[in-house]
């Protein structure tokens, strides 16, 4: 990234005013993203949640982490299962939506469906999520045969 010279930085005055027109078209995007965690039983189940969420522009990602172990109590008794967490990047406003997937796909009773605010982030991350799950972007659905690097190449 290249640098201005010094004669071409604002003068001191005017920081104030900079950081808070910065801070205003930052803090909306920023306060909005959130990520959300679920547990589910199976991989088959872990990865038709995920490509849902995804395909619904309700998630921009979600990761699959197999090998969580679970201990809970459930109907007065204690319990230990075998679960894939689901760690879900989106937006404060596709909760609902998120929660709603996650209900009709999974099979427990009652699914773990946590939400965490970002409180802070990479900003090109951030706006990938935005652009992700937006609803009006063209965008293909056709799956990325090449597993390796993602590329965020809508951004």
């Amino acid at each position: 990234m290249r640098r201005e010279p010094p004669s071409a930085v604002a003068p001191l005055a005017d920081l104030p005013e900079l950081t808070a027109r910065k801070a205003v078209q930052y803090r909306p995007r920023l306060m909005s993203a959130i990520v959300v965690v679920t547990t589910v039983g199976t991989e088959d189940q872990a990865n038709v949640v995920a490509r849902e969420l995804v395909a619904r522009r309700q998630a921009a990602c979600v990761n699959i982490i197999p090998g969580a172990r679970s201990v809970y109590r459930w109907k007065g008794k204690i319990s230990t299962d075998g679960e894939w967490m689901l760690v879900i990047k989106t937006l404060a406003e596709e909760f609902d939506g998120v929660a709603a997937t996650i209900h009709e796909l999974h099979d427990y009773e009652l699914p773990e469906i946590l939400a965490f605010n970002v409180v802070q982030g990479e900003a090109a991350f951030l706006e990938w999520i935005h652009h992700s799950t937006d609803k009006s972007a063209p965008f293909d659905d056709d799956e990325d045969e090449d597993d390796d690097e993602p590329t965020f190449s809508g951004l």
